[in-house]
């Protein structure tokens, strides 16, 4: 069957396609009608899937990280692409191919690969570049090493994803060496090429991006230093204090406690592991998120939950339109004219004593105007109002 992937998609299209799903939500709609939200993907990108009818029947065909082939309307919502699907059925792996469904990484895998052997190459300490050819020599490793994302959502969520970052920051450190003469160059390489090795066993990336058992119990900081520790025993003569501060730079690396680092920076090349690690991480998210709105006319992105902001798109990629503003999230209030206050309808004297007997106070009506509130008050400031 024909793909049609998820980047040509065009407001108004039939769309008829396989899809990875990527998540799967059952909801019920206010009317108390259920509905179910899809995130389809393949290796272009991500659509959301809306499907309104039919929903208990569509919902015992699949599962999430299941394939299938899905018929309906796509239509622009909010500034996003969506698909509102009429008809769903599951299909198996022999029936797509499997390299249309996850995201690539845009740059060359065997130009990043030799990137990678001339920074193992280059390190002129011995045991640390025999730590580095321990890990990049055995080629399974090497395999899922360069075949993982970065990330489940968060930046650089593609195949190879997880290299690209690593090589992005190991240039960092050659650019802040050459500025900051008197750094441990190769140590900050290496731990460049090593703070997130542990996410090769951290996330699962066959079908879906997600987050293995061990990932989710232990994490991949904790993973790459006992990966490391591993790798170090095995390389005899390899100078203790040399792993124990390629060790902080791992465990050391997200900077803060509140974003899971177990130990914050202590050494220089540990606080500028983090900043760097930082700087390409965000770069890269923002960038990805400015991408996500292809069809949106509008100067800025949609709102980002994790900054807590909108971003303005570059001009040079012909995002924002003269006299374009950024949405607020909250509308500031406008003032509109209030209607004239209306006579106040009397309750009988009669439910105003059992109301007040039982200690009930009816709610005010929404239409009282500032004047019927004020209305027996005293308006002298300076009056003694404690008896009223």
């Amino acid at each position: 069957m024909k793909k049609v992937f998820v980047a040509d998609v065009q407001e108004r299209d039939w769309v008829e396609s396989p899809f990875l799903v990527r998540d799967k939500i059952m909801a019920m709609a206010k009317n108390g009608k259920p509905y179910m939200t899809l995130k389809l993907m393949d290796r272009t990108g991500e659509i959301e899937g809306r499907v309104w009818d039919r929903v208990d029947e569509f919902a015992t065909r699949f599962d999430k990280d299941d394939f299938v082939l899905a018929r309906g309307k796509a239509s622009v919502y909010l500034g996003k692409m969506q698909l509102v699907v009429q008809e769903l059925e599951k299909l198996g792996d022999e029936q797509v191919d499997l390299g249309d469904f996850l995201p690539v990484s845009g740059r060359d895998g065997a130009e990043m690969e030799a990137e990678l052997s001339a920074k193992v190459s280059s390190l002129g300490d011995p045991h640390l570049r025999a730590l580095l050819e321990a890990f990049f020599g055995d080629d399974e490793f090497r395999r899922r090493y360069c075949t993982a994302p970065a990330a489940k959502s968060m930046h650089h969520v593609y195949l190879g994803g997880l290299l690209e970052h690593s090589l992005a920051v190991a240039d960092l450190v050659e650019d802040i060496c050459r500025r900051y003469p008197g750094l441990n160059r190769d140590l900050l390489l290496v731990g460049a090429l090593l703070h997130d090795v542990g996410k090769v066993d951290e996330l699962c990336y066959e079908r879906s991006f997600d987050y293995t058992d061990e990932g989710k119990l232990i994490g991949h900081i904790v993973m790459g230093v006992e990966m490391v520790d591993e790798k170090v025993r095995a390389i005899p003569g390899f100078p203790s204090r040399t792993a124990v501060l390629l060790k902080h730079l791992l465990l050391s690396h997200h900077g803060q406690y509140e974003f899971g680092s177990p130990k914050r920076p202590k050494t220089l090349e540990a606080v500028i592991l983090n900043f760097l690690d930082d700087l390409d991480s965000k770069i890269n998210g923002v960038r990805t998120h400015m991408e996500r709105e292809p069809d949106s006319t509008s100067g800025w992105t949609a709102y980002h939950r994790l900054y807590d902001r909108y971003f303005f798109k570059d001009v040079s990629s012909g995002g924002p339109q003269a006299g374009t503003e950024a949405p607020s999230v909250e509308p500031a209030p406008v003032c509109v004219p209030q209607p004239k206050a209306q006579p106040r309808e009397e309750r009988p004297k009669a439910e105003v004593a059992r109301d007040a007997q039982r200690g009930e106070r009816r709610p005010r009506s929404l239409s009282f105007t500032l004047g019927d509130q004020l209305r027996g008050k005293s308006l002298d400031l300076f009056a003694d109002n404690e008896k009223e």
